[in-house]
């Protein structure tokens, strides 16, 4: 029987860098995970899903270009080699782990595990099966789409987001359901490759999770593209036929069919918590997530458990951010909890929508009296320069004190620009500190110091 300091179970962006982490710190470890490391956002999820999403950009580029002077009268679309290109850096990467597993002298085991008691799991590989021993380990096996009734995925015309990423040619018509990160995404892409695409959302509006302004700018753009927008509208069953299907919605008291070649499904997710022998040696799961502590500690003192399993955020940088306070803790190496306060939550369409900490209205609720700063992007020379005026950048402030409260950016590179406000809230900046922090000039930063000084009646450029 091999024995370990730590055993983690998955090995996702959680859990490969708990593996990572505890090894520096002297843990004898290892990772077992049955299909390539990197998990579903490395093979499946947010690095793949992003190579798609820049040739969409580039696509667009090469469409728009005469607007920058450039005449392409004729140009051709290899959808095959969008497919080939995201999938190799997603096997570039998968390798990459391989390398950091041995460098830092960390057992791959290859199977599934499951607890045959608090201290030992039995690892599966087909017919092969080994016992693992370790004073500690990590539940990190990550999540799955939800699937609800009269939704059930076929992998041919009702699928996920796995089988959106490798069709092999843009479907005619696409019905999307769920309008979060997920459906938004796979709408800007499969919409610029020519596919006519339908967005339904449950909720009032895209997003839903978003600043309601945010929301409202992201529905206008790819209402502008496009893209048919449907909210507060349910999907009753989803129909099959031999070359399309059906999707049966409802609008109030409105019931209505929408036809499309293919349905996606991208409603939500649900943590891996079955089939690992996790109540009988006493884990307790409430909603299908792992019950933890601020340090990723279950009801079973040994055993901690990180990322999409234990419930929202489901976000890979989280689970990453768990990762390295689970292997600390455990290591008995100083740490601090995972501030979930202050979580950058990105979506990688066009206009990229970045946020992080409270919405106004959050705010408002909360009982804060609040000031808040918008700037728009239409006023930044950088963002004209680019062509990519779209969007705002609003920041929340605490009226008292000046304290940061949250961030809602929508426009062209908002994912990398949220990265500032997640230091400054980290760091108990005021919008003082945002405001006379020099920003280069020009830069689509800009608008975050613009933003701040708007909040107190001191914008200089709008």
């Amino acid at each position: 029987m091999k024995q370990y300091d730590l055993a983690i179970l998955g090995g996702g962006p959680g859990g490969y860098v708990a593996a990572i982490r505890a090894a520096q710190l002297g843990l004898t470890t290892a990772i077992i995970d049955q299909d390539k490391l990197g998990g579903i956002c490395l093979n499946w999820g947010c690095i793949p899903t992003k190579a798609l999403l820049k040739n969409a950009e580039v696509l667009d580029t090469v469409k728009n270009a005469k607007n920058f002077g450039i005449n392409i009268p004729s140009y051709k679309v290899d959808f095959a080699k969008t497919i080939r290109r995201s999938r190799q850096i997603s096997e570039r990467l998968s390798k990459g782990i391989d390398f950091l597993m041995k460098k830092n002298n960390i057992t791959h085991i290859i199977g599934r595990g499951s607890f045959i008691a608090e201290n030992k799991i039995e690892v599966k590989n087909g017919r092969k099966q080994v016992a693992v021993q370790a004073k500690h380990f990590i539940i990190a096996t990550g999540g799955r789409p939800k699937v609800y009734p009269g939704m059930d995925f076929d992998d041919n015309q009702v699928i996920s987001s796995k089988e959106a990423m490798i069709l092999n040619q843009p479907p005619e018509e696409m019905v999307i359901v769920g309008a979060g990160a997920i459906g938004a995404e796979f709408a800007y892409f499969y919409n610029s490759y020519g596919t006519k695409v339908t967005l339904l959302e449950m909720m009032d509006r895209v997003l839903p999770m978003e600043d309601e302004e945010v929301s409202k700018e992201l529905k206008e753009n790819f209402i502008k593209i496009g893209i048919a927008v449907h909210t507060s509208t349910t999907v009753e069953r989803i129909e099959t036929l031999k070359t399309k299907v059906k999707v049966h919605i409802k609008h109030g008291n409105k019931k209505e069919l929408i036809e499309g070649s293919v349905a996606l499904l991208a409603v939500g997710i649900t943590g891996n918590t079955e089939n690992l022998g996790l109540e009988k040696i006493g884990i307790k799961i409430k909603k299908g997530a792992v019950l933890i502590d601020d340090y990723g500690q279950t009801t079973v003192s040994n055993i901690f458990a990180i990322g999409d399993v234990t419930g929202p955020p489901w976000l890979a940088h989280v689970a990453s951010a768990q990762g390295h306070v689970a292997a600390e803790k455990i290591a008995g190496h100083p740490t601090f909890p995972v501030d979930y306060s202050n979580i950058p939550a990105c979506t990688y369409c066009q206009p990229q929508v970045a946020s992080l900490g409270l919405t106004e209205a959050q705010a408002r609720d909360a009982g804060h009296d609040v000031k808040v700063g918008k700037f728009n992007f239409r006023s930044s020379g950088k963002a004209m320069a680019m062509g990519s005026m779209a969007g705002f950048v609003k920041i929340v402030f605490d009226a008292k004190y000046g304290e940061l409260l949250g961030c809602h950016i929508i426009g062209a590179e908002a994912t990398e620009l949220i990265a500032e406000l997640a230091m400054a809230k980290g760091l108990e900046a005021t919008w003082q500190d945002l405001a006379r922090t020099v920003h280069a000039h020009p830069t689509l930063s800009e608008a975050i110091m613009e933003a701040a000084l708007d909040a107190f009646g001191r914008a200089i450029h709008q």
